[in-house]
């Protein structure tokens, strides 16, 4: 499929996302542009007393807790359930919306950093989901060219379209607190890795130089990553949003050619959906 479809069937925020040059492949398995490198989280208990004694050689009881019991935990989603809160068409209308195929997933699941402490961010990378989930769903989109007036017009914009940012989302949903610490291990790796990493994806490398963190919001809590590349001279971003929203993940991740535009809009929808 041709145009700005092939160019999300090719990579536009799934394996193919992140800080892979591009992030294209021509829409045949396994094609993409030349020297493209690979690119760039895991009790109280109340104590029972007997009567208390007034007496002075009476033995001391142990306080009763004031702490009402926990709540059980909500149950994870099923993928099913999940795929009914990602953002579909209807969401994004001003975007091409398409599933995240399954090679795409398989090459960002076996992506490893050389640092074992960074692998959280790499997984954000290439819509892998961080940690155990029970129920993952995926989609990737990018904005549809702008109507022009004549045929040149409409084919500048197709240009741009192609070599503007494309973004993925996963919604992954765990067990217990799975959500909690799959979100933690994202920012303390995020931390940890400020300073850079390399990125093995598809047999290449690539030297990620910073992870820049800061605060975003949406849902329980959510922070955002900026990772920064050099390739081949040119400056390549990735811009990342996760947002933890009760026992559900969702990842956020926009790529480029070159700086990727932050998904502020893409974000806000996907958190609204959610609920």
């Amino acid at each position: 499929m041709g145009g700005v479809v092939g160019h999300v069937r090719g990579g536009g925020g799934g394996a193919g996302g992140g800080l892979r040059r591009g992030g294209l492949d021509s829409g045949q398995k396994g094609a993409r542009p030349a020297h493209q490198p690979a690119h760039l989280a895991l009790l109280a208990t109340a104590c029972g007393s007997d009567k208390a004694d007034t007496k002075a050689d009476a033995k001391p009881s142990a306080p009763a807790s004031s702490s009402a019991p926990a709540a059980p935990a909500a149950k994870a989603k099923t993928d099913a359930e999940l795929s009914a809160l990602i953002l579909t068409k209807a969401d994004l209308p001003d975007h091409v919306v398409v599933a995240v195929p399954k090679d795409e997933v398989a090459i960002g699941e076996a992506a490893k950093g050389d640092k074992a402490e960074c692998q959280p961010v790499v997984r954000t990378q290439g819509t892998a989901t961080v940690g155990t989930a029970a129920g993952v769903a995926r989609m990737k989109a990018v904005a549809k060219p702008k109507e022009g007036a004549g045929a040149e017009d409409a084919a500048t914009a197709g240009l741009k379209a192609l070599a503007g940012t494309r973004t993925s989302v996963t919604l992954a949903s765990y067990e217990g607190k799975g959500a909690e610490e799959a979100f933690a291990a994202v920012k303390t790796a995020a931390t940890a890795c400020a300073g850079g990493f390399s990125l093995t994806m598809e047999g290449e490398n690539t030297k990620i130089d910073k992870v820049v963190s800061s605060a975003a919001t949406g849902g329980d809590e959510a922070i955002a990553l900026t990772l920064e590349a050099d390739v081949e001279g040119t400056k390549v971003t990735t811009e990342t949003v996760v947002v933890r929203k009760g026992n559900v993940l969702a990842t956020h991740t926009a790529s480029a050619l070159g700086v990727a535009e932050k998904p502020t809009a893409i974000v806000a929808a996907q958190v609204k959906k959610l609920g």
